[in-house]
C-alpha cells in the first residue's frame, strides 16, 4: 500500500517592510547628489585649468615675438600718457579746488570807529555764521603793516597822524559757487558793523572755467586715447586670430564653443593692456622724474614753491586696471567679429 505523500509546508513569503525601500531610495538619492556634485566640481577644476593654461600660453607666445609684442606694448603705453601726464598736471583738481577754495574768501571792512575789541566780537558773530567755514581777523594796525610791506611806503605813511584803514574780517565760504558766494556776501554786508564786504566774483568764475575746462578737456582726451588703445590692440589681435585661422576651424569642428575658442586671445589683449599700463607708469615716473629739477627752479623763481605731482598707489592701480581692461575689450571686440565671419569647411 502505498503511503500517500504529503507536500512540505509552504514558508511564508517573507515581505520586505515597507521602511526598507525608502532607505534604498534615500541611498540612491544621496548617491546621485554626490555625483551631481562630482561633475559639477569636475566642471569647475577644468573650466580654471584652461584659463590658466590660456594664460600661460598667451603669455608664452608673447614672449616668443618679443620686439613686435614690445612694439604693441609700447604703443598703448604712448596711447595712455598724455592723458594721464594731463590729468596729473590738473592734480586730480585738487589744486584748482584748493585755489577756488582760497579765492572765494570775502573781505568785510568794518566800521573805520570800531574798537579792537568791538572787532574781535565781530568776527565771532561772523564766524558762527550758518554759511561760514572760518573767519580771520585782521586788526587796522595789520592791515597798515601789511600796507606798507606790499608798497614799500614806510616813510611816506609813518607822517600820517593816524590809521586810515579800518579792521576786515577775512570769511572762507562753505559753498563757494558763484552765486552761494554772492548771498553770502550780501547777508553779511547786512549785519550792523559791517561797512562793506568785497569779492571778485569775476576771478572766481573764471577759474571755476578753467577747472572745467581741465576736467573736460582730459576726459575728451582720456576717451580718444582710451579708443586708440582699442584699435590698437584689435588690430594686432585680427591678425593673430588670421594666423590661427584653420586652428581655430578645426577645434569649431569638434564642437568647441566661441566662448572656447574667444579665451586665448582675451588673455593675449589683456597682457598687451597691462603691458603698455606698466610701460606709461615707467615712463610717466621718468619724465616726472627728469622735469622736476627744472619745475622747482622756475617755481623758486618766482618765489613759489611746485612739485611735479606724480602717481599715487591708487592712481597707479587705476591706470594698470583701466590699460588691461581696455586690451580685454579691444581683444574681445576683434575676436568676436572675426568668429562671425570664420566658418568650418
Amino acid at each position: 500500500m502505498n503511503a500517500s505523500r504529503t507536500p512540505p509546508p509552504r514558508q511564508p513569503r517573507q515581505r520586505s517592510s515597507s521602511s526598507d525601500q525608502p532607505d534604498t531610495r534615500q541611498a540612491k538619492s544621496r548617491r546621485g547628489a554626490r555625483s551631481q556634485r562630482t561633475r559639477v566640481n569636475s566642471r569647475l577644476r577644468a573650466w580654471a585649468r584652461h584659463h590658466r593654461a590660456m594664460a600661460l600660453d598667451s603669455v608664452r607666445r608673447l614672449i616668443r615675438r618679443p620686439l613686435g609684442s614690445l612694439m604693441t606694448m609700447l604703443a598703448i603705453g604712448v596711447a595712455l600718457i598724455l592723458p594721464c601726464a594731463l590729468w596729473l598736471t590738473l592734480d586730480s583738481a585738487r589744486l584748482l579746488d584748493a585755489g577756488l577754495e582760497e579765492s572765494a574768501s570775502l573781505t568785510v571792512y568794518l566800521d573805520t570807529a570800531m574798537e579792537e575789541s568791538e572787532a574781535m566780537q565781530m568776527a565771532s558773530i561772523l564766524r558762527d555764521q550758518p554759511q561760514v567755514a572760518a573767519a580771520r581777523l585782521v586788526t587796522a594796525a595789520e592791515g597798515m603793516a601789511e600796507f606798507e610791506q606790499a608798497l614799500g611806503l614806510e616813510d611816506a605813511l609813518m607822517r600820517l597822524d593816524s590809521n586810515p584803514l579800518p579792521a576786515s574780517v577775512v570769511v572762507a565760504p562753505l559753498d563757494t559757487s558763484p552765486q552761494a558766494v554772492r548771498d553770502l556776501s550780501e547777508q553779511l554786508e547786512s549785519i550792523q558793523g559791517v561797512d562793506e564786504v568785497r569779492l571778485d566774483l569775476a576771478w572766481l568764475e573764471r577759474l571755476r572755467r578753467l577747472a572745467e575746462l581741465g576736467q573736460r578737456l582730459t576726459l575728451a582726451l582720456g576717451v580718444l586715447f582710451g579708443f586708440g588703445v582699442l584699435l590698437i590692440v584689435g588690430n594686432t589681435i585680427r591678425l593673430s586670430v588670421e594666423n590661427r585661422r584653420q586652428e581655430i576651424e578645426v577645434v569649431t569642428l569638434i564642437g568647441a564653443t566661441h566662448a572656447f575658442v574667444r579665451r586665448p586671445f582675451l588673455y593675449s589683449g589683456a597682457w598687451y593692456g597691462l603691458g603698455g599700463g606698466l610701460l606709461a607708469w615707467l615712463l610717466l615716473g621718468l619724465g616726472g622724474q627728469w622735469l622736476s629739477a627744472p619745475v622747482q627752479a622756475l617755481a623758486q623763481s618766482y618765489g613759489a614753491h611746485f612739485t611735479v605731482p606724480r602717481l599715487d598707489w591708487e592712481g597707479s592701480a587705476a591706470l594698470l586696471i583701466s590699460s588691461t581692461l581696455l586690451g580685454w575689450l579691444g581683444g574681445w571686440m576683434a575676436v568676436d567679429r572675426h568668429l562671425k565671419e570664420i566658418r568650418p569647411r
